[in-house]
């Protein structure tokens, strides 16, 4: 991925669901790190979270389930707060549920582990 990647929300979405479900979980954090760091203040979490669920499934296809665990647990807490009214379509309920699920479970790296960023 390129350093200076510029990317609007909605395809930086599709982007990253791409990169997941091609199970290139790194790879979507990058997309999802470079929003991050150039979105407004108030989805600054958002995008920093949905980061962070992609790091921490690179985790577990690397087998450090407890570094999973402890980073998809902080993903879910900093996305909780845009479960309300949540922006671009991104399913935030849904990914919070899929993040902890992924955190208390810990399923092994040997197959894809996906999650749903937008609502289908």
């Amino acid at each position: 991925m390129p350093e200076d990647l510029d990317m609007p929300p909605a395809e930086a979405l599709v982007e990253a669901q791409r990169l997941l479900d091609e199970d290139r979980p790194f790879h979507a954090h990058e997309v999802l790190e470079a929003v991050w760091k150039a979105a407004p203040e108030p989805e600054r979490e958002l995008w920093r979270g949905l980061a962070q669920v992609a790091v921490g499934i690179t985790h577990l296809r690397r087998g450090n389930a407890g570094g999973a665990e402890a980073l998809l647990s902080r993903a879910a807490d900093r996305l909780v707060p845009y479960a309300a009214a949540p922006p671009h379509g991104i399913d935030v309920q849904g990914v919070v549920r899929r993040t902890r699920a992924l955190a208390a479970d810990r399923p092994s790296g040997d197959g894809p582990i996906t999650v749903r960023l937008t609502e289908a």
